[in-house]
């Protein structure tokens, strides 16, 4: 039983090593999962054993990026409070800002938006699988953040699943970015310069902080583990 289930863990990771590499080389939509199980030196049928869909093997792979992601891990280390809440959500409007400022259509987080979108547009596949696994490696954090910051009266109690917070601050900022995404953003929202502050507080009263909790914690600097590379380097310059 063990020996089998080392053999089955081991082939796994062989093929998500092969389609890393196709991926890379060739982008999602110029992968196939024919030239995915080549690369693996497997047959397409034992591929699909493991992963059923082309749009299952790429999202693993994003949440296993995610998963290994220094940075990240800090985040959601963060014990639960409301000051991690407010973390949490501007570090979410910071990375999609992030994605349309980039002006990249190489860049890969602007490939996956589009991805994400597309799927809204068609069967979904794409776009369940990833929410799923946003869900599972972020969902827990946000859920006790928000809750700690109901229990000390930071934040009003919702009558609905907190995940559902979640997801609503999730669309607002994802929606932002795409506006913003084209050559030409699609709209213009004025003072480029405070649109993350603008957004996260937008959010933050949305997900039901009152006004003294976001005075008091949306202008606090980052601690220095979470701080972007850039920024620690720059102010140590």
């Amino acid at each position: 039983m063990t020996t089998l289930r080392m053999t089955h863990d081991l082939r796994r990771e062989l093929i998500l090593s092969a389609a890393k590499r196709c991926f890379a080389h060739n982008g999602f939509a110029g992968t196939t999962t024919k030239s995915v199980a080549a690369a693996a030196s497997i047959s397409e049928g034992l591929l699909f054993k493991h992963f059923p869909t082309k749009s299952a093997l790429y999202a693993e792979i994003l949440a296993e990026e995610c998963k290994a992601d220094p940075a990240l891990n800090r985040l959601l280390d963060l014990p639960a409070s409301t000051e991690t809440l407010v973390i949490l959500i501007r570090e979410m409007v910071r990375h999609f800002l992030e994605i349309a400022r980039q002006q990249d259509d190489d860049d890969e987080e602007a490939q996956r938006l589009r991805l994400v979108t597309i799927s809204y547009l068609n069967d979904g596949e794409f776009a369940r699988l990833m929410h799923e696994k946003i869900a599972g490696i972020i969902g827990s954090a946000f859920v006790a953040a928000y809750e700690q910051a109901v229990k000390t009266g930071d934040a009003r109690a919702s009558s609905q699943a907190p995940m559902n917070l979640f997801w609503f601050a999730h669309h607002a900022a994802m929606t932002t970015s795409l506006s913003l995404l084209p050559t030409v953003p699609s709209l213009s929202y004025g003072k480029a310069e405070s649109l993350d502050l603008q957004l996260t507080e937008f959010i933050l009263r949305g997900i039901g902080l009152n006004d003294d909790a976001i005075a008091s914690h949306i202008h606090r600097a980052l601690p220095p583990e979470l701080m972007p590379a850039h920024a620690t380097t720059t102010e140590s310059a």
